[in-house]
């Protein structure tokens, strides 16, 4: 499936840099998400700062919900990372929405990939178009 899911009803999605809680997001990511776990918050800020970032809220309260986080030059290549969906409103379908929203987002961009990295949410990502690397062979990190 490579539509776009619709959002559950009475949640909004923003790309708006102001309306992302910053806290929150630290406060998720530092203590509940694998790969950032321990990550400080001066970090976090500079991350949010430099990204493309994508909040889901909720349309009474505007509480966030939900983040995702694009590092992407806007035309040739674009990162998609600290996806994250609060668990009081996670098994809404609100994590596959805002992927989808993101690539909706870039898809006029006319990047060549978007990439990303997950331990456990592979089916998630293949409902919306992602799939193992195709030559895998030929990809090389510098991990510090």
């Amino acid at each position: 499936m490579t539509d776009t899911p619709p959002l559950a009803d009475g949640y909004e999605i923003s790309t708006d840099p102001h309306r992302i809680d910053a806290e929150r997001v630290h406060r998720w990511l530092s203590t509940d998400a694998y790969w950032a776990i321990g990550r400080a918050r001066e970090k976090q800020d500079r991350a949010i700062e430099g990204s493309l970032n994508f909040g889901v809220y909720e349309t009474v309260s505007g509480e966030q919900v939900a983040y995702a986080r694009v590092v992407t030059d806007r035309v040739t290549f674009a990162w998609l990372c600290d996806v994250y969906v609060n668990p009081s409103a996670r098994g809404k379908g609100i994590g596959t929405a805002l992927v989808g929203a993101v690539r909706e987002h870039l898809r006029p961009y006319g990047l060549k990939r978007m990439l990303l990295a997950t331990h456990d949410a592979h089916g998630v990502y293949e409902k919306l178009g992602f799939a193992p690397l195709e030559k895998p062979g030929q990809w090389m990190a510098l991990c510090f």
